[in-house]
């Protein structure tokens, strides 16, 4: 099941909507990096409130896509990680690195205007 991204002004905004296996999050950078191409955006928003779990695999998928994306002129906000899913990240050494984070796609959105501007 591919990850919808949908436009929002200058920003992507992809919504996860279930668990996502590998292959799917693989799917979902190549997917994002050609949209940052084809819109032009300055900013990328990747919802992961319904993940119940970010393992290894998936916060480093997270992690190359900010960085493939950043070399694409945009910037990525990460919103909506749950506090149990931040306590066993931190609990595990697993970080976003330098990756912008937000509690809300509001806030997220609000975090790129004062950061790339509209």
């Amino acid at each position: 099941m591919r990850v919808p991204i949908l436009k929002e002004g200058n920003y992507l905004i992809a919504s996860i909507q279930s668990s996502l296996s590998d292959h799917e999050l693989l799917q979902l950078m190549e997917d994002l990096i050609v949209q940052v191409q084809r819109v032009r955006a300055k900013g990328v928003i990747i919802d992961v409130t319904v993940l119940d779990i970010m393992d290894s695999f998936s916060t480093r998928t997270l992690r190359d896509i900010a960085s493939m994306i950043r070399l694409r002129g945009a910037t990525t906000v990460i919103v909506g990680i749950q506090p149990e899913v931040a306590f066993a990240m931190v609990q595990l050494g697993l970080n976003l690195g330098d990756i912008y984070t937000a509690l809300d796609l509001d806030e997220g959105i609000s975090l790129l205007n004062s950061v790339v501007g509209r």
